[in-house]
């Protein structure tokens, strides 16, 4: 009885030693720090004017924007808002679009897509795992307007779909920076949205100015970035929202996500330019979610087969 006392002791030992490591192996690489940031089938820089007015991006100018769509009874699914592909199975967004649609079982995201409609040969549809919003965002103010999806699917990346770089810290950003938005929002305030991604190349607006009386008067936070013009014309709207705002940095040779579009007060007008969470800002909380959540999923399968095992040693060899 006691040979067999030790072999249970000894294989259990050895299956929690398989369960504690064998998940963190699975981590070793949340978020891409190489493999990022770069536009395969697109060399030059992007050149584009406004979402609002209309401009169609080049097919795979954007690889790593994503459509984040609802099931709707009788329609199918249908695009609500953008969303940015970090790693292979996450994507963030704007906290606020999830203000209706809070079950994941409703939405899906759709990666390597350039038409609405019109799905190409390398574009993805994966369903929702799990949304994570977070926990201090503020539905007045927008204050912390993030939130990731985790993806049913682990996307292989392709010259159509890639990751962007998230940054590390603040990025110093120049008036020299390009920086650009993406979507399939509204081309005009109380207009309608466009089937093809629309791009534009927008100004990155001092806090100050921003934040000046005849501006946002003070409404803007330091998590927050502005961007567009001062005279308008050039703005994400609606549809947009939790899509990318990024900026391409010559000595990295990539683009970094920069911002994530939340709000603004109607769409390109003089003085109020759209408005995005600053994605430095939330590095740490984007990692610690991607990894807790991952953590746990992969821990999923190997606790029900070590409990299982387990009790087989035990029976085999112990009654």
């Amino acid at each position: 009885m006691g040979q067999n006392f030790r072999l249970v002791y000894t294989s259990i030992w050895a299956l929690l030693v398989l369960w504690s490591e064998a998940p963190l192996q699975a981590l070793s690489s949340v978020i891409p720090t190489d493999e990022c940031g770069t536009r395969p089938v697109v060399d030059e820089i992007a050149t584009g004017t406004r979402i609002i007015g209309g401009h169609d991006a080049q097919l795979g100018a954007w690889p790593w924007q994503v459509s984040l769509q609802v099931y709707h009874f009788g329609v199918g699914y249908v695009h609500v808002c953008g969303g940015s592909l970090i790693n292979h199975n996450s994507v963030l967004t704007a906290a606020h679009c999830v203000r209706k649609w809070t079950d994941a079982g409703f939405w899906r995201a759709v990666v390597g897509m350039h038409h609405l409609s019109k799905h190409q040969t390398h574009t993805i549809k994966s369903r929702i795992r799990a949304i994570i919003i977070h926990s201090n965002f503020n539905h007045a103010t927008f204050e912390n307007d993030v939130a990731l999806f985790k993806l049913m699917e682990s996307i292989k990346f392709n010259e159509y779909i890639q990751p962007i770089c998230l940054p590390d810290g603040p990025l110093a950003v120049t008036d020299e920076t390009p920086c650009y938005i993406s979507g399939w929002g509204n081309t005009m305030e109380k207009g309608r949205h466009r089937d093809i991604l629309q791009e534009a190349q927008v100004d990155i607006i001092p806090l100050a100015v921003c934040n000046s009386h005849d501006w946002y008067g003070g409404k803007i936070k330091d998590d927050m970035l502005c961007a567009g013009t001062e005279s308008g014309g050039i703005d994400s709207c609606q549809g947009d929202s939790g899509g990318p705002l990024m900026c391409y940095f010559p000595d990295a040779t990539k683009y970094y996500l920069i911002g994530v579009t939340s709000f603004g007060f109607g769409c390109g007008r003089p003085k109020l330019p759209g408005i995005y969470v600053r994605t430095a800002h939330y590095r740490s909380w984007i990692n610690s979610q991607a990894i807790l959540f991952d953590k746990a999923s992969t821990m999923k399968v190997p606790r029900v087969l070590i409990l299982l095992i387990v009790q087989w040693v035990i029976f085999h060899n112990v009654l």
